[in-house]
């Protein structure tokens, strides 16, 4: 039997190759060009150790440090790495914000070990579809409601500083 690379881990790995662009007053391009959507099916999810996956996200993170380095960009720079729950895909992005000030609209908690998120993702018993009783229905009644009642609960966030700034 023939042993291939597991393609998520190709995948991680090949981010750090991927264009970017590091524009502290334009976050918007940022995360346009620099948030990368990965994902596999069940079968391969079941061959993938967590810390092969943190030891791929690890590399990548130092790849892009060496990346940005060459650039001689001297500002902060940071990656960072969740588990999209609704979209079952783990997402990773490079921002030129601090972790506590990442460009989420939702809240999230800043995390040392990427184990709780990948285990989320590796967990996913059907990744690529939401089950219906998953799906909340939502009733609008013309007003906004309390932003506690519309705001889900925050979600971990790993994040390595990449910049000069570190």
């Amino acid at each position: 039997m023939v042993q291939t690379w597991p393609m998520l881990l190709t995948f991680i790995a090949e981010v750090a190759d991927e264009p970017l662009v590091l524009d502290p007053g334009n976050w918007a391009t940022e995360s346009q060009t620099n948030t990368w959507w990965l994902d596999a099916d069940a079968e391969e999810r079941a061959t993938l150790s967590v810390d092969d996956v943190a030891a791929a996200f690890e590399g990548t993170a130092e790849l892009l440090r060496h990346r940005i380095r060459a650039l001689r960009f001297h500002g902060t720079a940071t990656f960072y790495v969740w588990h999209d729950e609704q979209a079952r895909q783990l997402r990773c992005s490079v921002s030129s914000q601090r972790p506590e000030s990442l460009p989420f609209g939702g809240t999230y908690v800043l995390t040392e070990t990427l184990e709780p998120i990948i285990t989320s993702f590796l967990d996913d018993s059907d990744p690529g579809s939401v089950p219906w009783t998953d799906l909340t229905q939502i009733e609008s009644d013309g007003q906004d409601r309390a932003e506690a009642d519309s705001m889900p609960p925050p979600f971990p966030v790993w994040t390595r500083r990449i910049g000069r700034d570190i």
